[in-house]
């Protein structure tokens, strides 16, 4: 019985680590994506070394004033990097006819998303810990920061992998519905721009315009609940006493429902549902 359920076991376990081993060693070889960790880290060395001075009378450490600095470049980079990791993992295999090969071999349909994810995921992990490491490093040798702010700064790493995982999720979302490519490419930079820039221009326009305050703050806090970018600034940003006050945002958490708990729970959600719709989707689909 035991030799049994070891075996099941295997069945189920192995063939998801063999797919996330080759998107591992698939991503190394991808230069666009060696040269978007690099440029992580050269922008995360540079933003520590020019701008983690002091501010003002609060008296805020350099850890924090980078913690920030990196909250706002992982916003912009992290999706960046996951939806280039992912957006062609199925209608790229199915373009180069590997995915046909692929689906030959002993493995279910589900164990392909998950294997890739957990491939990927790890790539966007050595990403973090390569450009955030090393400041932290920095900072621990020049005996920087207290013990709340290492663990903001810790808790930043986490939840950018986290913001990471969401596009990931979002990327294979549009992999398994599209049929090309190049599609694939174009949808994924249009939903990059829509969540991370336009998304809040057009929220700040619909503020500015709501002269009757229609929009109070519990539907507002939905709002932003609705973006994954928003989610992870906000729980960044807002998660410490000296990281609200460097980062300007006071205030801005009064609603219950952006409460840290339910912020990070709502960035699992993120993540969770694409991929779920993804396996789905994925197990329906003609090949």
């Amino acid at each position: 019985m035991v030799q049994t359920g070891s075996t099941k076991e295997s069945r189920i376990v192995k063939p998801v680590l063999i797919m996330a081993l080759a998107e591992i060693q698939e991503g190394i070889r991808n230069r666009w994506i060696v040269a978007s960790i690099l440029l992580l880290s050269v922008l995360s060395i540079s933003l520590t070394l020019l701008g983690s001075t002091p501010v003002g009378i609060i008296k805020a450490s350099e850890l924090s004033v980078t913690m920030v600095s990196l909250t706002s470049l992982s916003i912009y980079l992290i999706p960046l990097i996951a939806l280039m990791l992912s957006f062609d993992s199925i209608v790229g295999e199915s373009e180069r006819g590997t995915l046909l090969l692929l689906l030959t071999y002993p493995i279910r349909r589900w164990q392909i998303i998950v294997g890739k994810f957990l491939g990927h995921l790890s790539i966007l992990s050595i990403a973090i810990l390569l450009g955030y490491g090393i400041v932290a490093l920095y900072f621990l040798i020049d005996d920087v920061g207290n013990s709340q702010e290492w663990l903001s700064y810790v808790l930043m790493m986490a939840s950018s992998l986290l913001l990471g995982a969401v596009f990931i999720a979002l990327g294979y979302l549009i992999s398994v519905i599209v049929q090309q490519r190049a599609t694939a490419t174009g949808i994924s930079l249009v939903l990059w721009l829509f969540i991370v820039v336009f998304y809040d221009l057009i929220l700040l326009g619909v503020l500015l315009a709501d002269k009757t305050h229609v929009i109070q703050s519990k539907l507002l806090a939905v709002l932003i609940l609705f973006n994954p970018a928003d989610v992870y600034r906000l729980f960044n940003l807002t998660g410490s006493d000296i990281a609200t006050l460097v980062s300007g945002m006071s205030g801005v958490t009064q609603a219950d429902l952006l409460a840290p708990f339910t912020l990070i729970m709502t960035l699992i959600l993120w993540s969770l549902i694409p991929l779920m719709l993804s396996i789905y989707i994925f197990n329906k689909r003609e090949v």
